[in-house]
């Protein structure tokens, strides 16, 4: 029998968008079964329930959302992505608010989909994971931890007892209380996304959906559509009409990560949204009211950007209106053995390991190393670490700090970004995909690395060997 962790569930009754989603998670390594209706899926159920549902909406017999609704009332904890060509904004709103963990619409972006799914994979195998539909009752819970003192466990996924990151809970728990726009600031890997969860949490707006964006690993011309939508033929293969980020998120919380990203000639767009909560969809006439709050996140100086002017100013104000300034892991060294910690418990299930412990040394060499990855790289590291333990203790191979330090002398962000990528990519013999590939160690998608090294004038380079660690 597979476990949960290898199986993924299609459901669809259109054979050809079955058979192309089927197709493209086994081109990605997963398995995949597939089903033509919510019932074939039921009576196929095995004792272990799915990594993930890729479940459409208009099924016959019972709909997805039906199906979604009775496996709630199972308590099952199986997390759905929906993938529908009924894209309007009731239906994926109460898709968002029952639990799901994202809602496209077809034609999807194969992109968009396997990373939702994978996603999936990844929430389904948390360790002591709620059920993510029980919206009320783990709210109650994140608020009581919340106001149990200043402490860092008080906040799911923000660990550890340093200074630094207290003062970062105590920005969360007060600007949470409000409707305010909160801008995150920090390096890349130091927590942005889980911030701006933890706001979006402890919010009055959290049984509302909490919808992310990666500006960064968007193309410019298709991140205005995807931010507010499109009509049916507003520009050469909108087949259909698409619903955008704001209106999938009403009553709940926009996360626009990279903001520094977004094209000049859009940023008039989001200005007016964020003045007047109002917009048009790409192709149309009607305006749509926008009723989400936004958290924006970046690891640009937008300061330094609105002075060289590839940064609106007044956009900039309209988003700074409460900032927090996330520190870096170098910063924060007495929290590596409580994220270590943290990170092993997490992994042992899906990884099936039975690690207890970390070496004296193997924890010294982390609290030696700089990090210029930040806590992502920390994940990372202890990850490709708990594959190669053999035994209940974790060991570390040792790590390079020569490699990126060069980065950490200028204080410009953008700079920082391309020296750290020159010299991951250095590292990995310029290698960009695979297990031991450069968007691996830098903990992102293969699409956004790419993007980032055309955006930053990286040339690639042929791949060649690199240097083992000893």
């Amino acid at each position: 029998m597979k476990d949960r962790e290898q199986i993924v569930c299609v459901i669809d009754d259109d054979l050809s968008a079955r058979e192309s989603i089927v197709g493209l998670g086994r081109s990605a390594g997963l398995n995949v079964e597939a089903f033509a209706s919510a019932q074939d899926y039921l009576a196929a159920r095995r004792a272990a329930p799915a990594a993930c549902l890729v479940l459409d909406v208009a099924l016959p017999g019972l709909t997805g959302l039906e199906l979604q609704a009775l496996l709630r009332r199972e308590h099952s904890d199986v997390p759905i992505v929906f993938v529908s060509g009924h894209g309007d904004v009731p239906t994926s709103v109460q898709a968002l608010k029952g639990g799901a963990l994202d809602f496209l619409t077809k034609p999807f972006d194969p992109e968009a989909l396997l990373s939702a799914i994978r996603a999936a994979i990844v929430e389904a195998s948390r360790p002591g994971r709620p059920d993510p539909r029980r919206f009320p009752e783990r709210q109650a819970r994140a608020r009581t931890e919340a106001g149990r003192g200043s402490g860092a466990r008080a906040i799911r996924g923000l660990v550890g007892p340093s200074d630094a990151l207290a003062d970062v809970l105590a920005d969360v728990r007060t600007v949470a209380q409000t409707g305010s726009t909160v801008l995150i600031q920090g390096e890349t890997g130091t927590g942005k996304e889980l911030v701006a969860r933890a706001i979006h949490e402890l919010s009055d707006r959290k049984h509302g959906p909490f919808v992310s964006v990666n500006c960064g690993a968007i193309p410019t011309g298709l991140l205005e559509s995807e931010l507010m939508g499109h009509e049916k033929g507003a520009f050469t293969g909108a087949i259909a009409q698409r619903i955008g980020r704001f209106e999938l998120a009403q009553d709940g919380t926009v996360f626009l990560d990279e903001i520094g990203e977004i094209a000049t000639e859009l940023q008039p767009k989001l200005l007016r949204l964020l003045q007047e909560r109002e917009f048009e969809r790409v192709g149309g006439t009607r305006t749509v009211r926008a009723n989400a709050r936004l958290i924006a996140a970046t690891n640009r100086d937008l300061g330094a950007m609105v002075k060289a002017r590839t940064f609106r100013e007044d956009l900039y104000y309209r988003l700074n209106v409460f900032p927090i300034m996330l520190p870096p892991l170098r910063n924060r060294r007495q929290d590596i053995p409580e994220l270590v910690e943290h990170f092993m418990r997490q992994l042992e299930a899906r990884l099936n390991k039975q690690v207890r412990a970390i070496s004296p040394a193997a924890l010294e060499r982390l609290q030696q190393y700089h990090w210029p990855g930040n806590i992502r790289e920390l994940e990372n590291v202890i990850e490709r670490a708990m594959i190669m333990t053999q035994g209940t203790t974790l060991e570390v191979p040792r790590l390079h700090n020569a490699t990126v330090s060069v980065a950490f002398q200028s204080d410009d962000l953008a700079s920082l970004n391309r020296t750290h990528i020159l010299g991951v990519l250095e590292a990995t013999g310029w290698v960009v995909s695979g297990p031991h590939g450069a968007a691996t160690r830098l903990g992102v998608k293969r699409s956004t690395l790419k993007y980032r090294m055309k955006k930053l004038g990286i040339s690639p380079q042929r791949p060649r060997s690199r240097v083992l660690d000893p």
